[in-house]
C-alpha cells in the first residue's frame, strides 16, 4: 500500500526537532529508522503531515555508563548497541534481545529509542526496558524529564511522550554482577514479532535465597507489563523447581491477554506461563 502524501524535513539538532514539533501542532511525526512507522503510514494507521528527520543528530547516539546505569542514546541502533564494549562489559542481556530482533537490515537502521518510544505492545525491548528499571529520558519545550519505563507506557502505541517532546536517552540500571538475565521469546513465525516474551532478571545468595528478582513479559497484553507477582511470591524464597514452577503460573495474572487469529488469549497466557518458568530456570538454577 501506498501511505498518504506528506512534507518532509529534518532537524539539525534536539531544539530544533522539538521546535519543529511545535510548528506543526501535532501534525509532525518524528522518524528515525523508520521501521515502525512507515508500515503503519503504509496501512494508513497513522497519517502524518509531516515526518521530522531526526536520523543525523549526532548528540542523541552513543553508550556510557553513570553510575550503576548504563545510559543509550534514542538514536544508537539496535547493530551499534549490539557492537558496543559497554553493552557487552554491562548488559549482555541487551545483545541477547537485539539478536531477536527482526534481521539485519531493521538491526542496522532501527533504533533502541524508537522502539521504546513506539511502544508497540509486541516489541522486544519494552519487556526488557521493565525488568532492567529502565528509565526514558525526555527532553521537551520544558526542559529534560526522566520516566521511569513503567510510567512512560499506557498501552499500545500510547506512552507519556508530550507532542512536542523528544526521547533523548534510555538508561538501564546494570544486573548485579553476581545474577543473572535473560529474554526468550515465542516468534510469531510472519513478522519475527513476539507472541510472547519474557526478560527475567535474577539474584540469589549462596545458600540459594532469591534477593532480586524482575520479570517483563510483551507480546502478551496491550503493552509490556511487569510480572509482579511473580516477583512477590519469588523474592525471598529459595530458587527450587517447585518455586519457580508455581511463581510462573501467576505470570499472566495481572493483564488481560490479547487475542488474534494467530493467538487466543489462553494460549497467550499458556504461553506466558511456559516461558516465565524457562527464562526463570535460566537465571535461577
Amino acid at each position: 500500500m501506498i501511505p498518504t502524501s506528506f512534507d518532509y524535513v529534518r532537524a539539525a539538532s534536539v531544539p530544533e526537532a522539538i521546535q519543529l514539533l511545535k510548528n506543526f501542532n501535532g501534525e509532525g511525526k518524528l522518524i528515525a529508522g523508520g521501521h515502525s512507522l512507515v508500515p503503519l503510514m503504509k496501512f494508513r494507521i497513522t497519517t502524518p503531515g509531516t515526518l521530522i528527520d531526526i536520523s543525523q543528530i549526532q548528540e542523541l547516539k552513543g553508550v556510557s555508563k553513570e553510575g550503576g546505569r548504563l545510559v543509550i542514546g534514542a538514536l544508537t541502533t539496535y547493530a551499534e548497541a549490539l557492537g558496543d564494549p559497554l553493552v557487552a562489559a554491562h548488559l549482555p542481556v541487551l545483545a541477547e534481545a537485539i539478536q531477536k530482533i527482526a534481521d539485519l537490515q531493521v538491526r542496522n537502521k532501527g533504533t533502541i529509542g524508537g522502539n521504546i518510544a513506539h511502544a508497540d505492545p509486541a516489541a522486544d525491548l519494552p519487556a526488557l526496558a521493565l525488568a532492567l528499571d529502565a528509565v526514558v529520558h525526555i527532553t521537551g519545550e520544558d526542559g529534560e524529564e526522566r520516566v521511569p519505563i513503567q510510567d512512560f507506557l499506557f498501552g499500545p502505541f500510547m506512552t507519556a511522550l508530550p507532542e512536542t517532546s523528544i526521547v533523548t536517552a534510555v538508561s538501564f540500571a546494570i544486573p548485579p554482577t553476581e545474577g543473572k538475565s535473560t529474554y526468550l521469546k515465542y516468534f510469531h513465525p510472519a513478522s519475527g514479532y513476539a507472541v510472547v516474551g519474557v526478560a527475567a532478571v535474577a539474584r540469589k545468595t549462596a545458600d540459594g535465597v532469591i534477593n532480586h528478582i524482575r520479570v517483563g513479559i510483551t507480546g502478551a497484553g496491550d503493552c509490556a507489563f511487569r510480572a509482579e507477582n511473580v516477583e512477590k511470591y519469588l523474592l525471598g524464597k529459595t530458587a527450587t523447581l517447585e518455586n519457580i514452577s508455581k511463581a510462573a503460573q501467576l505470570a499472566a495474572d495481572e493483564v488481560d491477554m490479547g487475542e488474534d487469529l494467530f493467538a487466543s488469549s489462553d494460549y497467550r497466557r499458556h504461553l506466558c506461563e511456559v516461558y516465565t518458568e524457562r527464562a526463570l530456570r535460566k537465571v535461577l538454577l
